[in-house]
């Protein structure tokens, strides 16, 4: 009977329809999947809460079909793959979601994700003559790119510590790493890098400043979606703001476990993975504000972040936060209502 069937003429037309059928029922499946696109994910502290996230489960729990978290090595990246790939989350840094804007994108920020910039410091030579920020003058300090997050903060350093930029020379380093390197051949003084390339490296490099003791709390990146998706796709937006938040505190509750997790997805050693979270989890009480939010948006450290970038020249013009904002995807005891 089975072999009748399907050698008789109407053979091809049944494979066909099976065919069809099949790619439909796959083609379905996949569509209801999607990515988010979370800048430098896998590489740098602020992504990680969407690895327990993934880890754990988190998505599947609240509703939500992500099938994978597209990284990106910076927050222009990360818009144009947000735009490009029809996108409905990404995590930027603000200062990127304000150009994207200023440049005719329409995006909202919709969540606040990462607070600080808690993950910097600032690094000499264990033999160096510079032990603190107040000896920058006259020294040769990198950042890794003009009009980047490392050269903004160069000048907040400088400002916390009364020394005018004039008075350092401020050099392009091209990354982080190479930043190491230009520091080890004796090409630079002082040069900053952030976690985990710091607590990688124990006893290689001496401490002349960190963020959480020297600089304000400064927003690092932010919830972002596209103004079509915000119409259209509200309840996969909540979705994974509830997944993400749900990762965090799993984050202050089980710390060990969540470095695990981390380790694994960002290929690190785990005992690096759980002196970096828990560093991060511990910055809070330094400046009194946590470096993963929840998701509560917060003005005074975004327009913080904002007057940095101006001081670089990346964000050009004031900002009106209540025309970027839209809270109405965060549960009621994360909004704030001060979008002005």
């Amino acid at each position: 009977m089975w072999y009748s069937q399907w050698s008789s003429p109407r053979a091809p037309r049944l494979v066909a329809a099976l065919v069809l059928g099949c790619a439909a029922l796959f083609g379905s499946a996949a569509a209801l999947a999607e990515q988010i696109v979370v800048s430098n994910y896998g590489t740098s502290p602020n992504g990680m809460p969407f690895a327990v996230a993934m880890e754990k489960g988190y998505f599947k729990e609240f509703g939500v079909s992500v099938d994978g978290i597209l990284s990106s090595d910076g927050g222009g990246s990360t818009i144009r793959n947000l735009l490009g790939g029809k996108l409905a989350f990404g995590e930027a840094a603000p200062s990127a979601v304000v150009t994207a804007v200023q440049g005719g994108a329409d995006l909202k920020v919709i969540s606040g994700d990462v607070h600080t910039v808690a993950e910097f410091v600032w690094v000499a030579l264990p033999n160096s003559p510079v032990t603190s920020m107040k000896d920058l003058k006259g020294k040769r300090v990198g950042f890794t790119n003009p009009g980047s997050t490392s050269e903004a903060l160069d000048y907040l350093l400088l400002e916390a510590a009364g020394i005018a930029p004039a008075d350092v020379k401020l050099s392009r380093t091209g990354g982080f790493g190479a930043g190491l390197t230009q520091l080890e051949l004796g090409g630079m003084d002082v040069v900053p890098i952030t976690e985990p390339m710091w607590s990688a490296n124990p006893g290689k490099y001496k401490i002349v400043a960190s963020a959480p003791e020297v600089l304000p709390a400064l927003s690092n990146v932010v919830g972002v979606t596209t103004g079509e998706a915000a119409k259209t796709r509200g309840d996969f937006i909540r979705g994974v703001l509830k997944v993400r938040r749900k990762a965090v505190e799993f984050m202050n509750s089980n710390p060990t476990e969540a470095s695990a997790i981390i380790a694994r997805v960002y290929n690190l050693d785990p005992v690096v993975t759980e002196k970096v979270v828990r560093a991060l989890l511990a910055s809070e009480k330094k400046g009194g504000v946590p470096y993963w939010g929840p998701g509560d948006l917060r003005i005074d450290t975004m327009n913080n972040m904002i007057r940095a970038q101006k001081l670089v020249g990346a964000v050009k013009g004031d900002v009106d936060w209540s025309k970027l904002i839209d809270e109405s995807f965060l549960p009621d005891d994360l909004k704030s209502k001060k979008t002005k």
